[in-house]
């Protein structure tokens, strides 16, 4: 492996100037059926913003709505919009590709590749034109050291992904994501399926990474939630209910419906 040159210095208020994600007025069907309404939510840029509710509210929707994964599926449709840094992400310019390279996905199980460790997170950049061995080096140990699993694969690079631990195949897949350098990450239960300790590594992960990017997690756990966010938003049959910083939407929620579920009185 090559060395890795330093990160050069970037000015503070241009990193805070990407990786904003904000929806307005946005309402998604799958066929007659309507699974979100007219939501409002801006997550907050270089932070973890977190989406609760019970199942089937609406919150895995909105997040696949940000790279347009849901359109992909036959039949749907949406109103309002969602932006990235103020460019509506379903404009025609935007080229589905180029918007799922910036925003960046890890799904509730793990899918690596059956490939080797070095090649699945060198495939986006291949995909994507890097073709100097140097450089996809580079890209490969960066991305490992950001998700927290250089030291525990450096040695075994060339062997299957398969071979790894669940929590790591999980840290895998977050390190083929960064291999994009993507602006925006989303995590839809990423730890729903692992042990403590490998939900802890996760945690420690996604607290590491949100200087770095702004990250958006789906999560059923509301301990996890508290731990790792900074906003919070509840989702409830399809709407946003409320949203705001994490600590007080623990502590003092201003919609009954936000209390009653966070209290545990359903969900």
């Amino acid at each position: 492996m090559t060395a890795l040159a330093p990160r050069p210095e970037v000015d503070a208020t241009v990193i805070e100037a990407h990786g904003l994600v904000a929806a307005e007025d946005y309402s998604f069907w799958y066929g007659a059926r309507q699974a979100l309404r007219s939501v409002t939510l801006a997550a907050q840029a270089r932070g973890v913003t977190a989406l609760i509710g019970p199942s089937g509210c609406g919150k895995s929707t909105f997040l696949r709505s940000i790279n347009r994964m849901n359109a992909l599926i036959p039949g749907t449709r949406h109103t309002g919009s969602i932006r990235l840094d103020d460019v509506d992400i379903f404009d025609r310019s935007m080229d589905p590709v180029a918007l799922r390279r910036r925003v960046g996905m890890v799904f509730q199980r793990w899918n690596p590749f059956p490939r080797s460790i070095y090649d699945n997170v060198a495939y986006g950049p291949r995909i994507n034109g890097v073709r100097k061995a140097a450089d996809l080096d580079a890209i490969v140990e960066s991305a490992l050291r950001r998700s927290a699993l250089w030291n525990e694969v450096k040695d075994r690079l060339r062997q299957s992904a398969l071979g790894l631990s669940g929590g790591q195949q999980q840290r895998l897949c977050i390190a083929r994501a960064l291999a994009n350098e993507p602006e925006v990450l989303l995590l839809d239960e990423p730890a729903s399926a692992l042990d403590p300790v490998a939900t802890q590594k996760i945690e420690d992960l996604i607290h590491e990474l949100k200087g770095e990017l702004t990250i958006v997690i789906v999560t059923h756990n509301l301990q996890q939630a508290a731990r790792i966010s900074d906003a919070t938003a509840f989702f409830y049959l399809g709407e946003l209910i409320e949203t705001g910083p994490t600590d007080r939407m623990f502590t003092s929620p201003a919609d009954e419906r936000t209390e009653a579920y966070i209290t545990g009185r359903f969900g």
